[in-house]
This record gives C-alpha cells, sequence and structure tokens, in this order.
C-alpha cells in the first residue's frame, strides 16, 4: 500500500463515521475489514459513497452471479488488479463457471475461437462489450447491438455501469497498491 492503511477498526470521531464504519463491518461480516476498506477509510464519505454504489451493484441488479463476476474478472485482468481478481474469481467460480472459462478470461488476449467453444453466447457478448469499454472507452456498434440483442434495457445498463464502476475499482486499487499484489508479475496464465 503505498499510504498507511488505517487502524483496524479504524477510531471514529463522529456518530455518521461509526455508522458507516458499522455497515461497512456488517457487509464483510463474518469476515472482517478487506485491505480496501482500510484504505478507503482514510475518508469516510468516499467509504460511504463506495459502499452504497458497489453494494446495489452486487446485491441489488438483475444480473445473473456469472455476469456480474465475469465483468468484474475481466476488469481486473485488463487493468492488471490481482487483489480484485483475488477477491472476485472465487465467487464466479461458486456462480457455476467452469475452470476452463475461468482460464480462458484470465487471459489478457482471448483466442475468438476459444471464447466462441468455451463461454456462452452472453458471457462472450459481455466479454467483448467489457473488453471495449476497459481497453477503448468508446463501444463499437456491433458490440453494442450484441449486447442488445442478449439483455434488456435494465441489464444494458446494470452491465454498464458495473464495467465502469470496476475499472474505478481496479484503477483505485492498482494507483495505491492495495493489498500490495496489484503489480504481480506474471499472474496471468
Amino acid at each position: 500500500m503505498r499510504l498507511p492503511y488505517v487502524a483496524n477498526p479504524p477510531e471514529t470521531s463522529d456518530a455518521e463515521e461509526a455508522e458507516i464504519l458499522a455497515q461497512t463491518q456488517a457487509r464483510r461480516a463474518p469476515g472482517t475489514l478487506l485491505p480496501l476498506d482500510l484504505a478507503l477509510m482514510h475518508s469516510f464519505p468516499v467509504t460511504d459513497g463506495w459502499n452504497s454504489f458497489m453494494g446495489a451493484l452486487r446485491t441489488r441488479t438483475s444480473l445473473s452471479t456469472i455476469i456480474r463476476e465475469l465483468i468484474m474478472c475481466r476488469v481486473a485482468v485488463l487493468n492488471d488488479a490481482l487483489f480484485e481478481w483475488e477477491q472476485h474469481a472465487p465467487l464466479l467460480k461458486a456462480g457455476g463457471f467452469s475452470d476452463e472459462a475461468l482460464e480462458l478470461i484470465r487471459q489478457p488476449d482471448i483466442c475468438p475461437e476459444a471464447q466462441k467453444r468455451v463461454l456462452s453466447r452472453e458471457e462472450s457478448v459481455v466479454l467483448k462489450y467489457t473488453d471495449a469499454m476497459t481497453k477503448t472507452v468508446k463501444v463499437p456498434e456491433e458490440i453494442f447491438q450484441e449486447v442488445k440483442e442478449c439483455f434488456d434495457d435494465k441489464q444494458v445498463v446494470e452491465i454498464t455501469a458495473t464495467v465502469a464502476a470496476y475499472n474505478g475499482v481496479s484503477r483505485f486499487l492498482v494507483a495505491l497498491d492495495v493489498g500490495e499484489r496489484n503489480h504481480a508479475k506474471c499472474w496471468h496464465v
């Protein structure tokens, strides 16, 4: 970490900060605060907004576990955010994603033939959309139309917000080297 983590648990200066800390601890229960939390809590207002937005994306959208975690894992790969990968790859696998598919998306450059063989159409479309948003920001119209063919408007918004948000997460993690593993060499297959 490029800044010192706050104490675990951090000291709070007022009831609002104490409530933000309690909400964060409840979200992590039965575990403990993550290094990400201990970095964010340098600013309780940022932590509060982060928890609200990320919590909505993680638990309140209509996306399947596989689609949601696929996005998060792919963003981690493309942005070299190993800490993010380590948090989300087990959830993707627990959601039913195969080992072969997990190894495929872990590669920065994916062979289109392997992608077609290993991933469902929906997974493949989300992978292409995530790659476009992450690598170039602008999504080619043909990729956007593929997403619209597979998902309703609500899900398109949820997919787009998840890709955008987790690009933000990975950039925060890597810039501050949260977890001290984001700059690990050769973690890709």
